[in-house]
Protein backbone atom coordinates (compact mmCIF):
# COMPACT_ATOMS: atom_id res chain seq x y z
CA UNK A 1 0.00 0.00 0.00
CA UNK A 2 1.28 3.46 -0.90
CA UNK A 3 2.21 5.54 2.15
CA UNK A 4 3.32 9.09 2.76
CA UNK A 5 6.82 7.84 3.56
CA UNK A 6 7.49 6.25 0.19
CA UNK A 7 10.67 7.33 -1.52
CA UNK A 8 12.44 6.59 -4.75
CA UNK A 9 14.89 3.69 -4.96
CA UNK A 10 18.47 4.43 -4.02
CA UNK A 11 20.74 5.38 -6.90
CA UNK A 12 24.46 5.22 -7.51
CA UNK A 13 24.63 8.96 -6.91
CA UNK A 14 23.01 8.50 -3.50
CA UNK A 15 25.49 5.81 -2.61
CA UNK A 16 28.39 8.00 -3.65
CA UNK A 17 27.25 11.08 -1.78
CA UNK A 18 25.46 9.49 1.15
CA UNK A 19 21.87 10.03 2.29
CA UNK A 20 20.63 13.56 2.71
CA UNK A 21 18.17 14.43 5.43
CA UNK A 22 15.31 16.46 3.99
CA UNK A 23 14.20 19.58 5.83
CA UNK A 24 10.66 19.96 7.12
CA UNK A 25 8.50 22.36 9.09
CA UNK A 26 8.86 21.70 12.81
CA UNK A 27 5.30 22.42 14.03
CA UNK A 28 1.72 22.52 12.79
CA UNK A 29 1.58 26.22 13.67
CA UNK A 30 4.69 26.75 11.58
CA UNK A 31 3.05 25.01 8.63
CA UNK A 32 0.01 27.27 8.92
CA UNK A 33 2.06 30.45 9.36
CA UNK A 34 4.36 29.73 6.42
CA UNK A 35 1.50 28.71 4.12
CA UNK A 36 -0.60 31.73 5.07
CA UNK A 37 2.49 33.88 4.61
CA UNK A 38 2.84 32.49 1.09
CA UNK A 39 -0.79 33.24 0.19
CA UNK A 40 -0.92 36.64 1.92
CA UNK A 41 1.25 38.97 -0.09
CA UNK A 42 1.15 42.18 -2.07
CA UNK A 43 -1.91 40.80 -3.83
CA UNK A 44 -3.90 41.36 -0.63
CA UNK A 45 -2.67 44.90 0.01
CA UNK A 46 -2.13 46.07 -3.57
CA UNK A 47 -4.04 43.98 -6.12
CA UNK A 48 -7.18 43.04 -4.18
CA UNK A 49 -8.16 46.59 -3.10
CA UNK A 50 -7.35 47.96 -6.55
CA UNK A 51 -9.43 45.34 -8.38
CA UNK A 52 -12.24 45.63 -5.85
CA UNK A 53 -12.38 49.36 -6.44
CA UNK A 54 -12.43 48.90 -10.22
CA UNK A 55 -15.07 46.13 -10.22
CA UNK A 56 -17.87 47.34 -7.99
CA UNK A 57 -16.84 46.74 -4.38
CA UNK A 58 -18.77 44.22 -2.29
CA UNK A 59 -20.27 42.34 -5.26
CA UNK A 60 -16.76 41.66 -6.52
CA UNK A 61 -15.72 40.40 -3.06
CA UNK A 62 -18.58 37.87 -3.03
CA UNK A 63 -17.80 36.67 -6.55
CA UNK A 64 -14.12 36.43 -5.57
CA UNK A 65 -15.01 34.26 -2.54
CA UNK A 66 -17.02 31.84 -4.69
CA UNK A 67 -14.20 31.68 -7.23
CA UNK A 68 -11.69 30.99 -4.47
CA UNK A 69 -13.71 27.98 -3.28
CA UNK A 70 -14.18 26.62 -6.81
CA UNK A 71 -10.81 27.48 -8.32
CA UNK A 72 -8.04 28.40 -5.86
CA UNK A 73 -8.79 26.00 -3.00
CA UNK A 74 -8.95 22.74 -5.03
CA UNK A 75 -5.65 23.52 -6.75
CA UNK A 76 -4.02 24.40 -3.42
CA UNK A 77 -5.16 21.12 -1.84
CA UNK A 78 -3.92 19.21 -4.90
CA UNK A 79 -0.49 20.78 -4.77
CA UNK A 80 -0.01 20.32 -1.03
CA UNK A 81 -1.23 16.72 -1.26
CA UNK A 82 1.16 15.77 -4.06
CA UNK A 83 4.09 17.58 -2.47
CA UNK A 84 3.68 15.75 0.82
CA UNK A 85 3.21 12.39 -0.91
CA UNK A 86 6.39 12.63 -2.95
CA UNK A 87 8.54 14.64 -0.50
CA UNK A 88 10.30 16.33 -3.38
CA UNK A 89 10.59 19.66 -5.19
CA UNK A 90 7.94 20.82 -7.65
CA UNK A 91 9.47 19.19 -10.74
CA UNK A 92 10.44 15.86 -9.20
CA UNK A 93 7.13 15.52 -7.34
CA UNK A 94 5.30 15.06 -10.64
CA UNK A 95 8.11 12.93 -12.04
CA UNK A 96 7.85 10.64 -9.01
CA UNK A 97 4.07 10.28 -8.91
CA UNK A 98 3.22 10.15 -12.62
CA UNK A 99 3.14 6.92 -14.63
CA UNK A 100 6.51 6.20 -16.22
CA UNK A 101 7.51 8.08 -19.34
CA UNK A 102 4.54 10.45 -19.12
CA UNK A 103 5.71 14.09 -19.09
CA UNK A 104 3.55 15.36 -16.22
CA UNK A 105 6.73 16.75 -14.66
CA UNK A 106 6.29 19.64 -17.10
CA UNK A 107 3.58 20.93 -14.73
CA UNK A 108 6.23 21.41 -12.08
CA UNK A 109 8.63 22.89 -14.61
CA UNK A 110 5.98 25.41 -15.72
CA UNK A 111 5.34 26.27 -12.07
CA UNK A 112 9.05 26.72 -11.39
CA UNK A 113 9.43 28.99 -14.42
CA UNK A 114 6.36 30.96 -13.35
CA UNK A 115 7.79 31.36 -9.84
CA UNK A 116 11.08 32.64 -11.27
CA UNK A 117 9.42 35.15 -13.62
CA UNK A 118 7.03 36.33 -10.90
CA UNK A 119 9.91 36.93 -8.52
CA UNK A 120 11.78 38.80 -11.25
CA UNK A 121 9.13 41.54 -11.32
CA UNK A 122 7.53 41.01 -7.87
CA UNK A 123 10.88 41.79 -6.23
CA UNK A 124 10.78 45.19 -7.93
CA UNK A 125 7.28 45.96 -6.62
CA UNK A 126 8.45 44.80 -3.18
CA UNK A 127 11.44 47.09 -3.63
CA UNK A 128 9.07 50.02 -4.12
CA UNK A 129 7.32 49.03 -0.89
CA UNK A 130 10.60 48.88 1.05
CA UNK A 131 11.59 52.22 -0.47
CA UNK A 132 8.29 53.69 0.71
CA UNK A 133 8.96 52.45 4.25
CA UNK A 134 12.11 54.60 4.17
CA UNK A 135 10.34 57.51 2.46
CA UNK A 136 7.43 57.39 4.92
CA UNK A 137 9.81 57.51 7.88
CA UNK A 138 11.55 60.51 6.35
CA UNK A 139 8.19 62.17 5.56
CA UNK A 140 8.97 62.64 1.87
CA UNK A 141 5.72 61.07 0.63
CA UNK A 142 3.23 62.86 2.87
CA UNK A 143 1.39 65.13 0.45
CA UNK A 144 -2.36 65.55 0.01
CA UNK A 145 -1.78 66.20 -3.70
CA UNK A 146 -1.84 62.96 -5.75
CA UNK A 147 0.15 64.75 -8.47
CA UNK A 148 3.00 65.36 -6.02
CA UNK A 149 2.92 61.74 -4.88
CA UNK A 150 2.86 60.63 -8.52
CA UNK A 151 6.04 62.62 -9.11
CA UNK A 152 7.71 60.95 -6.11
CA UNK A 153 6.75 57.52 -7.42
CA UNK A 154 7.92 58.46 -10.93
CA UNK A 155 11.30 59.57 -9.58
CA UNK A 156 11.68 56.23 -7.77
CA UNK A 157 10.77 54.04 -10.74
CA UNK A 158 12.59 56.22 -13.26
CA UNK A 159 15.92 56.22 -11.40
CA UNK A 160 18.06 53.27 -12.50
CA UNK A 161 20.19 53.13 -9.38
CA UNK A 162 17.22 53.42 -7.00
CA UNK A 163 15.20 50.79 -8.83
CA UNK A 164 18.09 48.31 -8.82
CA UNK A 165 19.20 49.14 -5.28
CA UNK A 166 15.81 48.44 -3.72
CA UNK A 167 15.25 45.31 -5.81
CA UNK A 168 18.64 43.87 -4.85
CA UNK A 169 18.12 44.83 -1.21
CA UNK A 170 14.86 42.86 -1.22
CA UNK A 171 16.58 39.86 -2.82
CA UNK A 172 19.34 39.97 -0.20
CA UNK A 173 16.78 40.18 2.63
CA UNK A 174 14.89 37.15 1.34
CA UNK A 175 18.12 35.26 0.64
CA UNK A 176 19.35 35.59 4.21
CA UNK A 177 16.13 34.03 5.53
CA UNK A 178 16.09 31.24 2.92
CA UNK A 179 19.69 30.27 3.71
CA UNK A 180 18.73 29.79 7.36
CA UNK A 181 16.61 26.79 6.33
CA UNK A 182 12.98 25.68 6.33
CA UNK A 183 12.37 25.46 10.09
CA UNK A 184 14.96 27.96 11.34
CA UNK A 185 14.43 30.43 8.52
CA UNK A 186 11.08 30.35 6.74
CA UNK A 187 9.02 28.92 9.62
CA UNK A 188 10.60 30.99 12.39
CA UNK A 189 10.36 34.28 10.48
CA UNK A 190 6.77 33.81 9.26
CA UNK A 191 5.59 32.78 12.75
CA UNK A 192 6.83 36.14 14.01
CA UNK A 193 5.93 38.37 11.08
CA UNK A 194 2.37 37.15 10.50
CA UNK A 195 0.97 38.22 13.92
CA UNK A 196 2.78 41.55 13.53
CA UNK A 197 1.19 42.04 10.12
CA UNK A 198 -2.28 41.40 11.53
CA UNK A 199 -1.70 43.74 14.49
CA UNK A 200 -0.50 46.60 12.29
CA UNK A 201 -3.33 46.04 9.82
CA UNK A 202 -5.93 46.17 12.60
CA UNK A 203 -4.39 49.42 13.91
CA UNK A 204 -4.75 51.06 10.49
CA UNK A 205 -8.29 49.64 10.10
CA UNK A 206 -9.43 51.11 13.41
CA UNK A 207 -8.10 54.53 12.41
CA UNK A 208 -9.65 54.34 8.96
CA UNK A 209 -13.17 53.28 9.97
CA UNK A 210 -13.37 55.95 12.69
CA UNK A 211 -12.79 58.83 10.27
CA UNK A 212 -15.65 61.21 9.53
CA UNK A 213 -17.27 60.08 6.29
CA UNK A 214 -15.84 56.55 6.48
CA UNK A 215 -19.32 54.99 6.28
CA UNK A 216 -19.47 55.27 2.49
CA UNK A 217 -16.24 53.32 2.18
CA UNK A 218 -17.48 50.59 4.53
CA UNK A 219 -20.71 50.30 2.54
CA UNK A 220 -18.76 50.13 -0.71
CA UNK A 221 -16.78 47.15 0.61
CA UNK A 222 -19.59 45.31 2.43
CA UNK A 223 -22.86 46.21 0.67
CA UNK A 224 -23.08 44.38 -2.68
CA UNK A 225 -24.54 45.81 -5.87
CA UNK A 226 -24.88 42.80 -8.16
CA UNK A 227 -25.87 44.99 -11.10
CA UNK A 228 -22.16 45.67 -11.47
CA UNK A 229 -21.32 41.96 -11.87
CA UNK A 230 -20.54 41.15 -15.49
CA UNK A 231 -18.78 38.27 -17.22
CA UNK A 232 -15.58 40.31 -17.19
CA UNK A 233 -15.88 40.83 -13.42
CA UNK A 234 -16.31 37.07 -12.86
CA UNK A 235 -13.26 36.29 -15.00
CA UNK A 236 -11.24 38.93 -13.16
CA UNK A 237 -12.27 37.40 -9.81
CA UNK A 238 -11.27 33.91 -10.97
CA UNK A 239 -7.89 35.14 -12.13
CA UNK A 240 -7.29 36.98 -8.86
CA UNK A 241 -8.32 33.92 -6.80
CA UNK A 242 -5.77 31.89 -8.70
CA UNK A 243 -2.98 34.46 -8.35
CA UNK A 244 -3.50 35.42 -4.71
CA UNK A 245 -3.39 31.91 -3.22
CA UNK A 246 0.10 31.26 -4.67
CA UNK A 247 -1.04 28.23 -6.66
CA UNK A 248 0.24 27.14 -10.05
CA UNK A 249 3.80 28.29 -9.31
CA UNK A 250 5.15 25.31 -7.37
CA UNK A 251 5.07 27.03 -3.98
CA UNK A 252 2.35 24.87 -2.46
CA UNK A 253 3.93 21.68 -3.83
CA UNK A 254 7.25 22.71 -2.28
CA UNK A 255 5.72 23.70 1.06
CA UNK A 256 3.55 20.58 1.03
CA UNK A 257 6.69 18.49 0.75
CA UNK A 258 7.77 19.91 4.13
CA UNK A 259 4.44 19.03 5.84
CA UNK A 260 4.33 16.44 8.58
CA UNK A 261 2.56 13.13 7.85
CA UNK A 262 -0.26 13.94 10.27
CA UNK A 263 -1.04 17.38 8.79
CA UNK A 264 -4.72 17.68 7.81
CA UNK A 265 -4.27 19.13 4.33
CA UNK A 266 -7.92 19.99 3.49
CA UNK A 267 -8.28 21.76 6.84
CA UNK A 268 -4.94 23.56 6.47
CA UNK A 269 -5.76 24.76 2.95
CA UNK A 270 -9.21 25.96 4.04
CA UNK A 271 -7.72 27.91 6.93
CA UNK A 272 -5.20 29.48 4.59
CA UNK A 273 -8.00 30.49 2.21
CA UNK A 274 -10.03 32.05 5.01
CA UNK A 275 -6.99 33.84 6.43
CA UNK A 276 -6.16 35.17 2.98
CA UNK A 277 -9.72 36.47 2.55
CA UNK A 278 -9.70 38.00 6.04
CA UNK A 279 -6.47 39.90 5.37
CA UNK A 280 -7.87 41.10 2.04
CA UNK A 281 -11.03 42.39 3.73
CA UNK A 282 -8.99 44.06 6.47
CA UNK A 283 -6.87 45.72 3.78
CA UNK A 284 -10.10 46.94 2.17
CA UNK A 285 -11.29 48.32 5.52
CA UNK A 286 -7.94 50.03 5.98
CA UNK A 287 -8.11 51.68 2.56
CA UNK A 288 -11.65 52.35 1.31
CA UNK A 289 -13.15 54.21 4.30
CA UNK A 290 -10.18 56.58 4.26
CA UNK A 291 -10.32 56.99 0.48
CA UNK A 292 -14.02 57.86 0.63
CA UNK A 293 -13.60 60.08 3.69
CA UNK A 294 -11.18 62.38 1.86
CA UNK A 295 -12.81 62.19 -1.55
CA UNK A 296 -10.11 60.37 -3.50
CA UNK A 297 -10.61 58.11 -6.53
CA UNK A 298 -11.73 54.63 -5.40
CA UNK A 299 -10.99 52.94 -8.75
CA UNK A 300 -7.40 54.15 -9.01
CA UNK A 301 -6.19 50.59 -9.59
CA UNK A 302 -2.48 49.81 -8.98
CA UNK A 303 -1.67 53.47 -8.30
CA UNK A 304 -3.91 53.20 -5.22
CA UNK A 305 -0.99 51.90 -3.14
CA UNK A 306 1.79 54.30 -4.07
CA UNK A 307 -0.04 57.49 -5.05
CA UNK A 308 -3.51 57.61 -3.49
CA UNK A 309 -2.71 56.00 -0.11
CA UNK A 310 0.05 58.51 0.84
CA UNK A 311 -2.32 61.36 -0.06
CA UNK A 312 -5.06 59.79 2.08
CA UNK A 313 -2.81 59.44 5.12
CA UNK A 314 -1.44 62.95 4.67
CA UNK A 315 -5.03 64.19 4.97
CA UNK A 316 -5.73 62.59 8.35
CA UNK A 317 -4.53 63.50 11.86
CA UNK A 318 -1.53 61.35 12.79
CA UNK A 319 -1.01 60.44 9.15
CA UNK A 320 2.78 60.52 9.46
CA UNK A 321 2.55 57.59 11.92
CA UNK A 322 -0.11 55.58 10.10
CA UNK A 323 1.59 55.77 6.72
CA UNK A 324 4.73 54.22 8.25
CA UNK A 325 2.66 51.46 9.83
CA UNK A 326 0.87 50.80 6.55
CA UNK A 327 4.02 50.39 4.46
CA UNK A 328 5.75 48.31 7.16
CA UNK A 329 2.84 45.86 7.17
CA UNK A 330 2.89 45.84 3.36
CA UNK A 331 6.61 44.98 3.42
CA UNK A 332 5.88 42.14 5.85
CA UNK A 333 3.18 40.78 3.56
CA UNK A 334 5.57 40.89 0.61
CA UNK A 335 8.26 39.04 2.57
CA UNK A 336 6.11 35.98 3.32
CA UNK A 337 5.11 35.62 -0.32
CA UNK A 338 8.64 36.06 -1.63
CA UNK A 339 10.02 33.40 0.72
CA UNK A 340 7.70 30.78 -0.78
CA UNK A 341 8.44 31.88 -4.36
CA UNK A 342 12.23 31.78 -3.97
CA UNK A 343 12.06 28.44 -2.15
CA UNK A 344 10.74 26.78 -5.36
CA UNK A 345 13.97 27.12 -7.41
CA UNK A 346 16.15 26.72 -4.32
CA UNK A 347 14.50 23.37 -3.47
CA UNK A 348 14.82 22.21 -7.09
CA UNK A 349 18.52 23.10 -7.35
CA UNK A 350 19.26 21.59 -3.93
CA UNK A 351 17.61 18.27 -4.71
CA UNK A 352 18.19 17.90 -8.46
CA UNK A 353 21.87 18.87 -8.39
CA UNK A 354 22.63 18.07 -4.72
CA UNK A 355 23.70 21.65 -3.99
CA UNK A 356 23.91 23.00 -0.49
CA UNK A 357 21.08 25.35 0.46
CA UNK A 358 23.53 28.26 0.58
CA UNK A 359 24.90 27.64 -2.93
CA UNK A 360 21.41 27.05 -4.37
CA UNK A 361 20.15 30.28 -2.78
CA UNK A 362 23.08 32.38 -4.01
CA UNK A 363 22.74 30.97 -7.53
CA UNK A 364 18.99 31.67 -7.54
CA UNK A 365 19.46 35.22 -6.27
CA UNK A 366 22.21 35.89 -8.81
CA UNK A 367 20.00 34.76 -11.67
CA UNK A 368 17.07 36.78 -10.31
CA UNK A 369 19.24 39.90 -10.06
CA UNK A 370 20.23 39.49 -13.73
CA UNK A 371 16.79 38.58 -15.10
CA UNK A 372 14.98 40.98 -12.78
CA UNK A 373 17.12 44.01 -13.68
CA UNK A 374 15.30 44.65 -17.01
CA UNK A 375 11.98 44.57 -15.13
CA UNK A 376 13.34 47.05 -12.58
CA UNK A 377 14.40 49.37 -15.39
CA UNK A 378 11.18 49.02 -17.37
CA UNK A 379 9.79 52.34 -16.15
CA UNK A 380 13.05 54.19 -16.65
CA UNK A 381 16.09 53.36 -18.77
CA UNK A 382 14.38 50.50 -20.64
CA UNK A 383 10.88 51.97 -20.91
CA UNK A 384 11.18 52.15 -24.71
CA UNK A 385 12.40 48.55 -25.04
CA UNK A 386 9.48 46.22 -25.71
CA UNK A 387 8.92 42.59 -26.70
CA UNK A 388 5.57 41.80 -28.33
CA UNK A 389 4.59 45.34 -27.40
CA UNK A 390 5.31 44.82 -23.69
CA UNK A 391 8.07 46.07 -21.40
CA UNK A 392 10.10 43.42 -19.56
CA UNK A 393 8.02 44.05 -16.41
CA UNK A 394 4.74 43.56 -18.25
CA UNK A 395 6.06 40.60 -20.23
CA UNK A 396 7.13 38.71 -17.09
CA UNK A 397 3.76 39.48 -15.52
CA UNK A 398 1.79 38.43 -18.60
CA UNK A 399 3.75 35.21 -19.25
CA UNK A 400 3.47 34.04 -15.65
CA UNK A 401 0.03 35.27 -14.57
CA UNK A 402 -1.86 34.86 -17.87
CA UNK A 403 -0.20 31.76 -19.30
CA UNK A 404 1.98 29.65 -17.01
CA UNK A 405 -0.10 29.80 -13.81
CA UNK A 406 -3.48 28.85 -15.32
CA UNK A 407 -1.86 26.34 -17.69
CA UNK A 408 -0.08 24.60 -14.81
CA UNK A 409 -3.19 24.74 -12.61
CA UNK A 410 -5.41 23.24 -15.27
CA UNK A 411 -3.06 20.32 -15.95
CA UNK A 412 -2.61 19.84 -12.20
CA UNK A 413 -6.36 19.27 -11.91
CA UNK A 414 -6.33 16.89 -14.88
CA UNK A 415 -3.47 14.91 -13.34
CA UNK A 416 -5.13 14.58 -9.94
CA UNK A 417 -8.62 13.87 -11.27
CA UNK A 418 -7.92 11.72 -14.33
CA UNK A 419 -4.48 10.17 -13.79
CA UNK A 420 -3.82 9.83 -10.09
CA UNK A 421 -7.42 8.89 -9.35
CA UNK A 422 -9.81 8.80 -6.41
CA UNK A 423 -8.22 5.91 -4.47
CA UNK A 424 -4.82 7.59 -4.20
CA UNK A 425 -6.42 10.95 -3.43
CA UNK A 426 -8.47 9.38 -0.65
CA UNK A 427 -5.44 7.67 0.90
CA UNK A 428 -3.39 10.86 0.73
CA UNK A 429 -6.00 13.28 2.11
CA UNK A 430 -7.26 10.90 4.81
CA UNK A 431 -3.66 10.40 5.97
CA UNK A 432 -3.92 6.71 5.03
CA UNK A 433 -7.28 6.30 6.75
CA UNK A 434 -6.46 8.15 9.97
CA UNK A 435 -8.81 11.09 9.26
CA UNK A 436 -12.57 10.72 8.96
CA UNK A 437 -13.08 13.19 6.11
CA UNK A 438 -14.43 11.04 3.27
CA UNK A 439 -17.27 13.47 2.47
CA UNK A 440 -14.90 16.41 2.11
CA UNK A 441 -12.61 14.29 -0.07
CA UNK A 442 -15.52 13.36 -2.35
CA UNK A 443 -16.50 17.01 -2.76
CA UNK A 444 -12.89 17.98 -3.45
CA UNK A 445 -12.41 15.22 -6.00
CA UNK A 446 -15.60 16.14 -7.85
CA UNK A 447 -14.46 19.77 -8.08
CA UNK A 448 -10.90 18.99 -9.12
CA UNK A 449 -11.97 16.46 -11.77
CA UNK A 450 -14.90 18.23 -13.41
CA UNK A 451 -15.41 21.83 -12.26
CA UNK A 452 -12.07 23.47 -11.47
CA UNK A 453 -10.22 22.57 -14.70
CA UNK A 454 -13.01 24.08 -16.80
CA UNK A 455 -12.97 27.28 -14.77
CA UNK A 456 -9.18 27.51 -14.95
CA UNK A 457 -9.45 26.99 -18.71
CA UNK A 458 -11.68 30.09 -18.82
CA UNK A 459 -9.02 32.01 -16.88
CA UNK A 460 -6.42 30.87 -19.41
CA UNK A 461 -8.54 31.80 -22.42
CA UNK A 462 -9.34 35.19 -20.88
CA UNK A 463 -5.65 35.81 -20.18
CA UNK A 464 -4.85 35.02 -23.80
CA UNK A 465 -7.66 37.39 -24.94
CA UNK A 466 -9.42 34.54 -26.72
CA UNK A 467 -12.66 35.21 -24.82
Amino acid sequence: METAKESRPATASDAAHGPRKREAFATGLGVLAATIGSAVGLGNIWKFPGMTGQNGGAAFVIVYLVCTVLVGLPVMISEQMLGRRARKDAVNTLRELAPRRQPWWLIGAAGGLAAFLIMAFYSEVAGWVFAYVYKSVSGSILSTDPATNSAVFGDLTGSAWEALFWQWLVLAWVGVIIMMGVAKGIERVTKRLLPLLLLLLIIVCVRSVTLDGAGDGISFLLKPDFSKVTGAVVLAAMGLAFFKLSVGMGTMITYGSYFKDEQNIPMTATRVMLADLSVSLLAGLAIFPAVFAFGFDVDAGPSLLFITIPAVFASMPGGDFFVVVFFVLTAIAATGAMLSIVEVPVAFLSEQFRMSRKVATLLTLGLLAIVGAPAALSMGELSDVTIFGKTFFDLYDYASSNVLLPLGGMFMCLFVGWVWGFDKVKRALSNDGKLNNSRAITVFFTLVKYVTPLLVLLVLLDGLNII
